[in-house]
């Protein structure tokens, strides 16, 4: 069933660090966390990824398509890097119907804010949460 206010909602520009991969996103993110596991980590270099949730069809490439290093499954679940600059755009995820936009790319604003942190059991040792967020040791259910 399509959704009735498709064409409304404010889109928003993401890109890498070099500028070669840019992405555009519908502003309908469903939720939103901070990802303390060791794979977000290591992706990130940094101690948790910041990253919002939105179905796969609200993200588009702008550019750079030949400029995407897919990391995983592509089939399945993978992560969408610029082979240029490394960066981690964002990740496909969900049985491929959702992508996790990281967002420290977004140029623009979203509405939406972190509202949870996630995997904090294997968070890095050297990092304390500070904030009042819920804490959870995984993805929280549905």
């Amino acid at each position: 069933m399509a959704d009735a206010s498709f064409g409304t909602a404010r889109m928003l520009t993401g890109r890498c660090l070099c500028g070669a991969v840019e992405y555009r996103v519908a502003d309908r993110f469903e939720y939103a966390m901070n990802c303390h596991c060791s794979n977000c980590r290591r992706a990130t270099g940094s101690a948790f990824k910041p990253f919002a949730g939105v179905r796969r069809g609200e993200l588009s490439l702008v550019r750079g398509e030949e400029a995407r290093l897919i990391y995983g499954d592509e089939a399945d679940v993978h992560d969408i890097h610029c082979a240029a600059c490394g960066s981690l755009l964002y990740s496909v995820v969900r049985e491929g119907a959702y992508a996790h936009v990281t967002l420290g790319t977004l140029v623009d604003a979203p509405a939406i804010r972190p509202s949870a942190h996630i995997f904090v059991g294997s968070k890095a040792a050297w990092f304390q949460i500070t904030d009042d967020l819920p804490q959870y040791e995984r993805f929280p259910d549905d």
